[in-house]
């Protein structure tokens, strides 16, 4: 296991390099481009640079308290986990600076919509190898050092042990737990910085650029359209690797917590599992996920030496069809291989050795179909966002009332598939298997992440092409290939936000054992009473916690966007040769602008989510905390994709009246479409993937936590 999980890495990262000089060695193009594709790296690195400055601190405060509280392996971990998914965001975020002019080079010099398409994925595929490659490197680090070589998974060491404070865990479970909380403090922070960075750019340049000035998008003589290009790399880059690495982790986690409990737990009840069976159920996460990222190795091989043709949509499939179909063959053999000949009943497969990979099909069953829910919602190719176009004819209000209910009716379907999932996840594996259906749905992350990035590296090259005031095909050419993005996205979401239940459910199910090892119910187990006091007004707090949560980040967005504004129309009175072309707008001020907003107004939600689970469990205690998760996680997944596809919905209505329908650009259909765009562009883009993370991260601090605050708190102190 640990070489084949070797070989994927190795694979993943040198394939990874040798896109990333394809894509560098490619021509930058004329003087201009360079000139704005250097503003808009200049702008990117430095915010980059700030905001892991800022991390650095509280990564440190973070690991000098679980150095003193829990372990000091723990505390390595955390370190491990952090450094692995920063280091993804940045390179992602180097090499999506780098190709987006090369993306619009390549349109000018070829007119190919293939050639270009190429390019613009190639850029993309470095990020999505480094997600793979990346927080699998990290966890083999982890689970070589201290669970090989430190003993941490032999089976005597799977017990409950004691620190100086007398709590209580298994090792290795607060290690690998370690590892996940770094990797979510990286993803909180890039998602929700990001999210308001790129935000306060958009809805500036937009509100005053194309509904008050009358110019177009990415018009060069809009002061903040620099800034919402280094956005769309901050945002939709860096964010969103780290969202989707955090969550490929946090799955993998939870199957190897709960393997760790189960061995503890059977042994207690006088039937104890095979030893050799409880080290099957901890490497066969690794193990399947090692043979997804070679799979999306192969598939995104297939599409980079191919002769790709002018039909983006049908060439990205290929990848993460090939992707998907490789890691479910080889993943069945994988499942034979190790559990074939074991009592595999004891630990709750109903299918023998087949039960893990089944489980992990329903999981990308289940993405696929939450992937094209979401494209039907908010693609303009569908109904219900054609009828928020046609809304637009009457006007501003009714633009937003018709996304408001596409948004609100595209939870229910979503949230039926996962239903399904979980409930048939369980019946073939019990708890381990809802683990490897997060852990199947993510299994070939680097495609979905490939996929994913390529969207706005060509919508960067679109800005290029405007601002560089090239040819009109040119523009065409990466509109087409942006189109498909906004799609690629919208799936992409779906993805993150089904992936992020899973993970949080099973994350869940790992606390309900690691509340200590003293033997609450007959499995020993944390049983929680939903009528219990105690267990409902946590439910109800965390019910409401999200859209506080949510709340709190729009109006950071809010904020930012107001002096962006304000700069925005400044400059235009105070400068009026800038309409006309004959000088020069100050780019650099708003690139301060939204770096500014972001790094001051990301740290108080950021805080919220790892704070809350403490805080509530210092003061009434880890039954209080069980409800407050699963409030927290049911309303975070309804708002999530209620907030993601409306947004998603409001965005392609636009582009719809742009390609020419219900008056095209410039009528009253536009300028209502573009307010409902910008209504809908902190949904999508900031409070959705945000309440992903915040799920996430709330499951894996409470379940580093729960052995401490169910020993120390105040409904116990007080009796």
């Amino acid at each position: 296991m640990i070489s084949i999980v070797l070989v994927a890495v190795l694979a993943a990262l040198a394939f990874a390099a040798f896109n990333f000089s394809q894509v560098k060695r490619k021509d930058p193009g004329t003087e201009l481009m360079q000139d704005i594709a250097g503003s808009i790296r200049e702008g990117a690195d430095a915010f980059l640079s700030h905001e892991y400055q800022v991390i650095a601190k509280i990564s440190a405060l973070i690991t000098v308290i679980l150095a003193v509280v829990v372990s000091w392996q723990s505390a390595v971990s955390f370190l491990i986990g952090a450094s692995m998914s920063a280091t993804a965001g940045w390179v992602g975020m180097r090499i999506a600076t780098l190709s987006n002019v090369r993306v619009s080079n390549e349109a000018r010099t070829t007119r190919s919509l293939g050639a270009t398409l190429k390019v613009a994925f190639q850029g993309g595929s470095v990020m999505g190898l480094s997600v793979g490659g990346f927080a699998l490197l990290g966890l083999l680090i982890v689970y070589v050092v201290f669970g090989k070589l430190m003993g941490q998974v032999e089976p005597d060491h799977l017990v409950i042990h004691s620190n100086w404070l007398g709590i209580k865990d298994i090792p290795f479970t607060m290690t690998v737990s370690g590892y996940a909380l770094g990797c979510s403090i990286i993803a909180m922070f890039n998602r929700v910085g990001g999210g308001i960075y790129t935000k306060a750019a958009d809805m500036g340049a937009d509100l005053v650029g194309k509904t008050e000035a009358g110019i177009p998008e990415d018009d060069p003589r809009n002061p903040a359209t620099i800034a919402d290009n280094v956005g769309d790399n901050v945002g939709d880059v860096a964010g969103l690797g780290s969202d989707l690495l955090e969550s490929f982790v946090g799955s993998l986690i939870s199957a190897i917590v709960l393997a760790s409990y189960m061995a503890f737990t059977s042994a207690r009840g006088g039937a104890a599992i095979d030893p050799e069976l409880i080290g099957a159920l901890i490497r066969f996460p690794l193990f399947f996920a090692a043979i997804g990222l070679l799979s999306c190795v192969v598939g995104i091989l297939v599409l980079v030496l191919k002769k790709v043709s002018d039909k983006p949509h049908k060439e990205l499939n290929v990848t993460t069809w090939v992707s998907a179909l490789l890691t479910l063959v080889f993943g069945a053999l994988a499942a034979w291989k190790l559990f074939e000949g074991m009592d595999t009943a004891a630990a709750g497969f109903r299918l023998g050795a087949f039960s893990p990979w089944l489980a992990a099909v329903l999981g990308i069953v289940s993405g696929i179909l939450i992937g094209q829910l979401a494209e039907y919602y908010t693609s303009y190719d569908f109904g219900p966002t054609r009828k928020i176009a046609s809304a637009s004819k009457e006007g501003t209000a009714l633009t937003i009332t018709q996304g408001l209910s596409a948004g609100m009716t595209s939870v229910f379907f979503p949230v039926l598939v996962l239903a399904i999932a979980t409930i048939g996840a369980h019946a073939l594996a019990g708890l381990y298997g809802v683990a490897m259906a997060a852990i199947g749905m993510l299994s070939f992350v680097a495609s979905t992440v490939s996929v994913d990035t390529y969207g706005p590296i060509a919508d960067n090259a679109g800005g290029i092409s405007e601002m560089a005031k090239l040819d009109g095909e040119v523009r065409e050419i990466t509109d087409e290939l942006d189109s498909v993005g906004n799609t690629t996205a919208a799936i992409g979401k779906g993805f993150a936000i089904g992936s992020a239940a899973f993970a949080a459910l099973s994350l869940f199910a790992s606390y309900l054992y690691a509340q200590g090892g003293d033997a609450i119910g007959a499995d020993f187990r944390l049983v929680l009473n939903m009528i219990s006091p105690l267990t409902l007004a946590g439910a109800l707090v965390g019910g409401a916690l999200p859209w506080l949560f949510s709340g709190i980040l729009i109006e950071a967005v809010a904020k930012a966007a107001r002096n962006m504004v304000q700069e925005v129309r400044r400059q235009f009175k105070e400068i009026p040769g800038i309409l006309t072309g004959e000088e020069k707008p100050d780019y650099r001020t708003c690139i301060s602008i939204s770096s500014a907003g972001a790094l001051k107004e990301m740290k108080f939600p950021a805080l919220i989510s790892v704070l809350m689970p403490l805080v509530s469990g210092f003061l009434f205690g880890p039954q209080f905390v069980g409800g407050l998760l699963i409030g927290t996680t049911l309303s975070a997944i309804m708002l999530a994709l209620f907030t993601a596809n409306s947004g998603g919905a409001w965005d392609n209505a636009k582009k719809y009246i742009e390609t020419g329908n219900h008056g095209g650009k410039g009528s009253e259909s536009h300028k209502a479409a573009v307010v409902g765009d910008t209504v809908g562009d902190p949904l999508k883009d900031t409070v959705g993937p945000s309440l992903d993370i915040l799920i996430k991260i709330m499951a894996t601090v409470s379940l580093i936590a729960v052995s401490i605050f169910s020993k120390f708190n105040l409904m116990s102190f007080l009796g």
